[in-house]
């Protein structure tokens, strides 16, 4: 019988489904977290997409930009 997982932030039990994708938090937690990160997804010309955390580096992908 395997245990109980719990929560690394909250210490509450979570359901070990969760654990065995890969999380050691709880679901309420793990909202928590999502809405503490902030990113955007870009294309890139002629290539594939890149996940942009930095808003400077967004700036940067425009060739037109005038600034």
């Amino acid at each position: 019988m395997k245990h109980i997982p719990t929560c690394k932030l909250c210490g509450d039990q979570y359901d070990l489904a969760r654990l065995d994708i890969g999380y050691a938090v709880c679901l309420d937690c793990g909202d928590e977290i999502a809405k503490d990160r902030k990113f955007t997804i870009a294309p890139l010309n002629k290539s594939n997409y890149i996940c942009i955390t930095d808003m400077a580096m967004l700036k940067q992908l425009n060739p037109k930009r005038t600034i």
